[in-house]
C-alpha cells in the first residue's frame, strides 16, 4: 500500500534534514510551529525560531536520521527514528518516536520521545 501523502512528504523531509537542507525541511513546517524537543522544558515556537535553533546546533553537532517507519493520516504523523549523532569526535546512537500534528499539509506541533532522555541530554549539553 502506498504511503499517505504526509508520510511520503516526511520521508522527503528526512532526506533534506540529512543533507543539511533546513530550508526544504521548513517548507513542511507551519509558521506558528510548536517544536518540543527532547529535554526541553518549553517548545521552540515559530518557524524562524526553529531555523535559528537548528542554526545554533549545526556547527556543534551532526545528526543523521534513519527513518525506521512512518505512519500518517491527514492530521497526525508518527515516525520511528534511529539517530546517529557526532559531536567533538564522539558518537552517539539513539532512537526516538516522534509525534506530529498536521494541518493543511504542514507540521503544527511536534513532540519527540527517546529511549534514553538522560543520555541524550548529556550528549547534547
Amino acid at each position: 500500500m502506498p504511503d499517505h501523502p504526509n508520510a511520503a512528504k516526511y520521508r522527503e523531509v528526512t532526506k533534506a534534514f540529512n543533507a543539511g537542507n533546513v530550508e526544504s525541511m521548513m517548507d513542511y513546517v507551519a509558521d506558528d510551529i510548536e517544536w518540543w524537543y527532547i529535554g526541553g522544558a518549553e517548545p521552540v515556537r515559530g518557524k524562524q525560531a526553529l531555523v535559528e535553533f537548528y542554526g545554533q546546533i549545526a556547527g556543534d553537532v551532526d545528526v543523521k536520521i534513519d527513518l525506521h517507519d512512518v505512519v500518517a493520516n491527514d492530521e497526525h504523523l508518527v515516525a520511528l527514528v534511529n539517530a546517529h549523532a557526532t559531536r567533538n569526535g564522539k558518537t552517539f546512537d539513539y532512537r526516538t518516536a516522534e509525534i506530529h500534528h498536521i494541518k493543511d499539509g504542514k507540521i503544527t506541533h511536534r513532540w519527540a520521545f527517546s529511549d534514553d532522555t538522560e543520555a541524550i541530554n548529556k550528549f547534547f549539553a
